[in-house]
């Protein structure tokens, strides 16, 4: 950048100097920093009695060019125009335009026609079903590998905390764009690997009948062959932005483009880490790490008593362990779910252990709350079922299905109850308060029932009242 550009003079105004923004030390090289002039002028009406000098031009002319990180721009210089920036979608390389969404494009657009528009919306949708299909997959498949558990329970509990901040059951659908792109890339990559496994099972067939024959020659080098070129298709693909129309169609015209001007293998890996880091995966893991122990903390004490009532011998001291084990299981039941809604809305650990507030927040939107706790353990009875026998292992990813499928809807409408209670500030009417409460005991007596039932026909016995679906993650750790 040469030179300040001219200032426009106006009474009690004060021209900017030239600004020039750079990357953070140690983040990016210098020719990737942007250029970003300041045009505009601020107005000095409401400050010109602290600020009674003004600057002229020959003062702005002579000020130096003013260098910032590019985290101060959005702060210290309103309104700035930012030139020679290319915008490029994650797991885009740069150039590929084809694949920039609508709100990803820094210059305004034309108005669409109307078929255009109603184009882009219908595949907007499409896009947004199959992101929530392949978040609940995606949840499913992780909740079946110990761990790695917590980033299910850690993404269910985020959105409960999301709606209990805003109110609306839409921040509950939590990167739903970002899952539809993994969504695809895995789905495009398994399509155009099935083509493989069918000539290498032709191929060992032939293997099978003559090895080293003619027939198991030509099916080897035809593997081989195939091999190689969906391989580079995949990572073409993958390249390119991993969409499913980009696993169809190879785009042999833009791969020459960039086989003789270069990749740019820098910028791809930058959005690819740039997208890797937004999924937040290490934020999510600890929300359901605190969120896992602090439910245990609650349910340690009322389960093992579950357990010692059936451990000690028949007599009055097992009826009144198992009495007290339940009279604790659902005083939890009342407020648990609502503590993790509040636990994760504050992102405090102490939230978790603040049942005077879950209290209060139940007399501003009690019937609210009621139907929040008889869906959560509604959603979770059905769950148990899977448990009668053992699943063999290679299903084990449908238990941790139905898993997601009912309590998804349960942590967003918990959600929603606790934002209803946090908008309000007087307690509803004392009728409605004891309605709520009196109409909570049998939907929670009906739950400890079958949970205590649960340990006398699972298949993992008595140890089966650890696995509490609508607080935990779908399988506890050791196989418990």
């Amino acid at each position: 950048m040469s030179g300040t550009p001219p200032i426009r003079q106006r009474n009690h105004s004060v021209a900017w100097p030239e600004v020039e923004v750079v990357d953070e030390p140690n983040s990016t090289t210098e020719d990737d920093a942007a250029e970003i002039q300041f045009v505009g002028e601020v107005e000095l009406s409401k400050v010109e009695q602290h600020e009674p000098a003004t600057m002229d031009s020959r003062d702005s002319a002579s000020l130096p060019p003013v260098r910032l990180a590019k985290a101060e721009v959005s702060e210290s210089i309103p309104e700035a125009v930012v030139t020679n920036v290319s915008a490029t979608s994650l797991f885009q390389a740069d150039g590929d335009t084809d694949d920039l969404s609508p709100d990803s494009s820094a210059q305004p657009q034309a108005r669409r026609a109307w078929p255009v528009r109603t184009f882009l919306a219908v595949a907007s949708g499409i896009e947004w079903c199959f992101g929530v299909l392949s978040l609940v997959v995606g949840l499913a498949f992780l909740a079946t590998f110990p761990i790695l558990q917590l980033l299910s329970l850690g993404y269910l509990l985020e959105v409960s905390g999301r709606i209990s901040r805003g109110g609306r059951l839409r921040d509950g659908f939590v990167g739903v764009r970002k899952a539809a792109r993994v969504g695809s890339a895995v789905l495009g990559t398994w399509l155009l690997l099935a083509p493989l496994r069918i000539v290498s099972s032709f191929w060992y067939d032939a293997q099978q009948i003559d090895p080293g024959g003619l027939i198991a020659r030509r099916w080897r080098f035809a593997l081989l062959t195939l091999t190689v070129l969906l391989v580079a298709q995949i990572v073409w693909a993958w390249y390119r932005g991993g969409r499913l129309r980009h696993f169809v169609w190879p785009a042999p015209i833009l791969f020459l483009r960039r086989l003789f001007g270069g990749f740019h293998y820098a910028e791809s890996r930058d959005a690819l880490w740039d997208f890797v880091v937004s999924l937040r995966l290490p934020y999510y893991f600890m929300l359901g790490a605190k969120g896992f122990c602090g439910a245990m903390a609650w349910l340690f004490i009322p389960l093992m008593l579950f357990i010692g009532s059936t451990r000690l011998n028949e007599g009055p001291a097992a009826a009144l362990v198992g009495l007290f084990g339940a009279f604790l299981f659902a005083t939890v039941l009342l407020y648990l779910p609502f503590l993790q809604a509040h636990f994760a809305a504050e992102r405090r650990w102490n939230a978790m252990f603040e049942w005077w507030a879950v209290r209060q927040q139940f007399r501003r939107a009690p019937i609210a709350y009621w139907t929040a706790l008889f869906i959560t353990l509604l959603f979770a009875i059905p769950l148990y079922l899977l448990k009668i026998e053992t699943i063999p292992e290679q299903v084990t990813w449908i238990p941790s299905l139905v898993f997601v499928v009912f309590i998804w809807p349960a942590r967003m409408i918990t959600g929603w109850a606790v934002a209803r209670s946090r908008k309000r500030e007087q307690p509803r009417h004392w009728v409605f308060r004891w309605t709520s409460r009196l109409a909570a005991v049998p939907v929670v007596a009906f739950y400890v029932m079958i949970v205590y039932l649960t340990q006398f026909i699972s298949w993992n016995g008595a140890w089966n009242v650890f696995e509490q679906h609508a607080f935990l993650v779908p399988v506890p750790f050791l196989g418990l």
